[in-house]
């Protein structure tokens, strides 16, 4: 098939590397000519674990290539995807002025039968939109074209992308065209030799799930944290607890790790833009208002706990901070916990030694200058000499450190485990002093 992928972001790229994988034709536009000059030298602007191979493997082949040239991308793709972002409004909801923008684009300058598939994560009511932004500028034009609007939201873990998208556990379609629907059947048969994995339901209900989807993992998240609180406060461990409700196959192991919060471009934005959507359909949606509540308290976790170990002034204390990234195996730092972490740990007066295996750059060029941070080259250099560690990211490569040698190395003996990445034992005969997240 010959696809158009609208926005080389996260979700675009992902998608179009994928799809020529399988052996489409795929091209993809963005009308930032910087990230098109990056994708045709053979780099991608973001980390991904195996996305840059398979870039360059079908670019190579033919398969894959890039435009800023917006007729020639909808002149281009019987598939429209339309993957731009979704930035939140100061209010909450999700700004769809790129994927309006792109819709009439594509009135404007199709030429032919379009299948247009919304990929971005959008909320309720978005394919309408689609549809009569692209109905609009096909009346302004004086033709008659036929299209249909598709909701195909994603399903990608950062990190983990591409696997996701070449191995889906799920495929959602919403649509209500027969030619839409097989043409979406087509384009995933290749993804679903083992079993149908392709779910159809109306458009309402497939743009619903992205968020829910969204909505209930991060609930799961925050749960866990308020748990961990409480767990102790009571003097239990957490670990124990989630390994005694996970056993329940009605509640499973999955994101059921607390932590220091949630971060990243899905579930603040996504539960924030939920939220929004039942405002404005006259509903409150209380679960979630807790969820965004706890979230950002868990941010502060580690800060509280440094304060309480320390004192209030830090003046003259020095950090050591594993990891930048909201999650492992991305430079993500959108919402990320370290970045209130920094925040309140400068204005305390402390300074800063910070290493993340991949996120340095996207981290030099959020903080800039700032007196009291510095980014050092490895994991070691940033324990050598600092008070304490605090461990905000679980890295692979973080979770089995040599605790006898981090013993000698850190002035206080400290270690602040914001992932659990550590049984709480072994760190204490090392001789070190441990604060996990509900753990004894």
């Amino acid at each position: 098939m010959k696809i158009s992928v609208i926005g080389t972001g996260y979700v675009g790229l992902v998608s179009g590397a994928c799809l020529a994988e399988m052996g489409n034709h795929v091209l993809c536009l963005d009308v930032d000519p910087r990230k098109i000059e990056i994708l045709r030298a053979g780099s991608i602007p973001i980390y991904e674990p195996g996305l840059e191979a398979m870039v360059q493997r079908n670019v190579a082949a033919g398969r894959l290539s890039f435009t800023t040239d917006v007729q020639k991308s909808v002149e281009y793709g019987l598939i429209q995807f339309i993957a731009v972002g979704t930035p939140p409004d100061e209010d909450g909801s999700a700004d769809l002025s790129h994927v309006v923008a792109a819709a009439r684009t594509i009135g404007q300058y199709m030429n032919g039968r379009k299948v247009v598939v919304d990929k971005s994560t959008v909320p309720v009511g978005t394919a309408e939109k689609v549809s009569t932004a692209i109905a609009e500028e096909l009346g302004r034009r004086g033709v008659e074209i036929p299209y249909c609007v598709v909701s195909n939201p994603e399903f990608l873990k950062e990190g983990a992308a591409v696997e996701d998208f070449m191995r889906p556990d799920r495929i959602v379609v919403g649509a209500d065209d027969a030619f839409g629907i097989e043409t979406m059947r087509a384009l995933y048969a290749p993804f679903q030799r083992n079993h149908d994995k392709l779910i159809l339901m109306d458009v309402k209900s497939a743009e619903l799930t992205k968020y829910a989807a969204n909505a209930m993992l991060a609930t799961r998240i925050s749960f866990m944290n308020e748990l961990a609180l409480l767990a102790e406060r009571l003097g239990a461990d957490i670990e124990r607890v989630r390994q005694g409700i996970g056993s329940d196959p009605r509640i499973g192991y999955q994101f059921l790790y607390p932590g220091c919060g949630y971060g990243g471009s899905c579930f603040p934005k996504d539960v924030q833009a939920l939220q929004r959507t039942a405002t404005e359909n006259g509903l409150d949606l209380r679960i979630l208002e807790a969820v965004e509540t706890v979230n950002e308290r868990q941010k502060a976790v580690l800060l509280d706990k440094i304060e309480a170990h320390f004192g209030e002034d830090l003046e003259g204390k020095c950090f050591a901070l594993w990891g930048l990234a909201f999650k492992p195996n991305t430079d993500d730092m959108r919402e990320a916990p370290a970045r209130v972490l920094i925040e309140g740990l400068l204005q305390r007066g402390a300074t800063l030694r910070a290493y993340d295996p991949v996120a340095m750059e996207e981290a030099r060029h959020i903080f800039g200058q700032r007196a009291g941070l510095s980014f050092v080259e490895s994991a070691e250099e940033a324990v050598e000499g600092a008070d304490a560690l605090v461990v905000v990211t679980e890295w692979q490569v973080f979770r089995s450190p040599d605790f006898e040698h981090m013993a000698r190395s850190l002035r206080a003996q400290v270690i602040f485990d914001g992932r659990n990445l550590y049984e709480p034992h072994l760190v204490r005969a090392a001789g070190l002093t441990y604060h996990g997240i509900g753990r004894l």
